[in-house]
């Protein structure tokens, strides 16, 4: 069996251009696809979306966008049934997902421009290992919980 990489992360946006030029302005993405409806009824729209059930699954936009490292994030806006947002935001209490991180050395410019584009921080920056490994919460305009830390997943847990 080959070795297993991560792929992507999909993630609910209000409005998916928007969405675009955020996660290119604040996670240095470029564009594999361009925002384009996909619709339960159109060719391949069945299969493509056969998991979306219930509510029943009519029509959305999608755009794939790519970080400097090729790791993916598929947004979706979804029009049929509408989007709607996470109430509350952060319900870390639940399974599945409930963030995703980045790694830059500059948390704080990277900060500033997340919150520049619209983003919030959720948290303080704390230092998570002493003496520099630091990490603050965030999140996008849409509520979706973005992670920064300063250094890499293995460096910031491995003794």
């Amino acid at each position: 069996m080959a070795q297993a990489q991560f792929n992507h992360v999909g993630v609910g946006v209000a409005d998916i251009h928007a969405g675009v030029l955020f996660y290119q302005s604040v996670l240095d993405c470029r564009v594999i696809s361009a925002p384009h409806e996909v619709s339960a009824d159109g060719e391949g729209g069945d299969e493509a979306v056969d998991v979306l059930k219930p509510p029943r699954f009519g029509r959305m936009m999608i755009a794939h966008l790519a970080m400097p490292n090729d790791c993916g994030i598929e947004l979706f806006q979804l029009i049929d049934p509408p989007h709607e947002p996470r109430k509350p935001q952060l319900e870390y209490w639940k399974s599945g997902v409930f963030h995703f991180s980045i790694t830059d050395s500059d948390i704080n410019g990277r900060l500033r421009c997340l919150l520049d584009q619209g983003g919030k921080q959720l948290s303080k920056i704390w230092v998570n290992m002493p003496p520099d490994k630091k990490m603050v919460y965030c999140s996008d305009p849409w509520g979706t919980i973005i992670e920064i830390y300063t250094h890499d997943f293995v460096l910031m847990y491995a003794p």
